[in-house]
């Protein structure tokens, strides 16, 4: 396969449209995306691996050689990543503390994330955050932040507020912001009476858990909605008004996860809004089936067309992308790598767009040329762009890299118990 003689008449044809591919490519490089850590063991952490998934997250399958410990995670990482084209980001919970001694969600502080900072520091990437706020005994009633305990409520607030000490770490400490996304479980399994209290105690509570002050540089919050959970099926406390209300008022981010919204909702859509009235913007990238299952992501119409709102427009330059799904049916190092790389796929596909002629076209009203080159552009030679990029970025072009993943599962993963 001749990569560069590919690429050279790839080029070509784009240029007769107006599209700069090395442009595009290099676009790309610097866009990076957030990869997060809980495809590598199930979401299980490293804190409480004895209790079991509450808060409506579950995992199936039971593929060998899950990560045990953050060295095994970190060494997972390790090789996922380099598969993957250019330098990303890695997105942490806080379950995943790396330390010998055994503390509760309210004690953690930054030195308990320090060999998370090393090993990004030694890899030149950032961190992101996200406090823990389910699989833990003071989550079991359903409620955590907008519980009617006062007890409960205080548990979290202050693990909230302690997690944010964590993430400004990481911004300072890697010299790149760190998104803190926020999400919480609660709700109802049945109807409920009242359905005002609760948002305003989540209201009130957050207000609380983010009075202390942090560098804007190091540490942005972002806020996450959802429709329904598993046992909360009837209501949920944080629903897509409430965060997005919440985050524009306190001027913080919000968060959009590709599964929290009605099964025939995308996403994509919504960016665009979102951005009109929020500074910054969070991704969770997922693949719902039916609904928020988590799926691995594809390059499918959705996919595609989230990367489309990001960049046709210029949105992607607030945009902090991050990933999440999880899949132990399968080896989770090729879950993070085809994941990812078709995230980085759908983002090109959409940089090597001639953005300018399409968007004269439609003010023009010429909605019949707007069709054609659409759909046209749908066949021109991606593939030799993408194949050009893998290659100058020093990873397996094509399904090389599963190469890899399985002399890795050989050699490392099925040795684990």
């Amino acid at each position: 396969m001749n990569t560069q003689k590919n690429y050279e008449i790839a080029r070509q044809i784009y240029a007769e449209r107006g599209v700069d591919t090395d442009a595009a490519l290099e676009r790309l490089r610097k866009t990076p995306i957030s990869i997060h850590c809980w495809q590598g063991d199930d979401v299980r952490g490293f804190l409480f691996r004895d209790r079991a998934l509450s808060g409506g997250i579950q995992t199936t399958g039971h593929y060998p050689g899950a990560a045990r410990t953050a060295a095994e995670l970190r060494a997972d990482l390790d090789v996922a990543l380099s598969l993957i084209p250019s330098k990303h980001r890695l997105n942490l919970h806080a379950i995943y503390a790396d330390t010998d001694e055994e503390p509760d969600l309210i004690d953690l502080e930054p030195r308990h994330f320090a060999s998370w900072v090393d090993w990004a520091k030694e890899r030149r990437i950032g961190l992101d955050f996200n406090p823990t706020c389910f699989s833990h005994p003071m989550a079991d009633s359903g409620f955590t932040i907008s519980s009617a305990d006062p007890d409960v409520r205080a548990f979290w607030i202050e693990h909230c507020r302690r997690s944010r000490k964590i993430s400004e770490y990481f911004g300072r400490e890697l010299g790149t912001k760190s998104v803190m996304n926020l999400w919480f479980p609660d709700g109802y399994k049945d109807i409920p009476f009242d359905r005002e209290a609760p948002r305003y105690r989540m209201m009130t509570a957050l207000d609380e858990a983010r009075r202390d002050p942090v560098d804007p540089a190091c540490h942005l919050d972002a806020l996450e909605s959802k429709v329904f959970g598993i046992g909360a099926e009837s209501y949920t406390v944080g629903s897509a008004e409430f965060a997005l209300g919440y985050a524009v008022t306190r001027g913080i981010a919000y968060t959009l996860d590709a599964g929290h919204f009605h099964p025939t909702e995308v996403i994509s859509d919504k960016i665009p809004s979102v951005l009109l009235y929020t500074k910054e913007l969070m991704l969770h990238v997922s693949r719902p089936v039916r609904w928020d299952s988590d799926h691995v992501v594809i390059l499918d119409d959705e996919l595609r067309a989230i990367a489309q709102s990001l960049v046709r427009t210029g949105l992607i330059e607030r945009t902090h992308v991050g990933l999440d799904f999880f899949d132990a049916s399968i080896n989770r190092i090729a879950a993070w790598v085809i994941g990812t790389r078709n995230m980085l796929k759908a983002l090109l596909l959409a940089y090597l767009e001639p953005a300018d002629e399409l968007r004269r076209i439609e003010l023009c009203g010429d909605y019949t040329s707007r069709l054609a080159l659409t759909e046209e552009l749908k066949v021109y030679p991606f593939a030799a762009v993408w194949d050009y990029y893998c290659e100058r970025m020093g990873v397996p072009v094509r399904e090389k890299w599963l190469e890899t993943v399985r002399r890795y599962e050989k050699d490392v993963l099925l040795k684990r118990a």
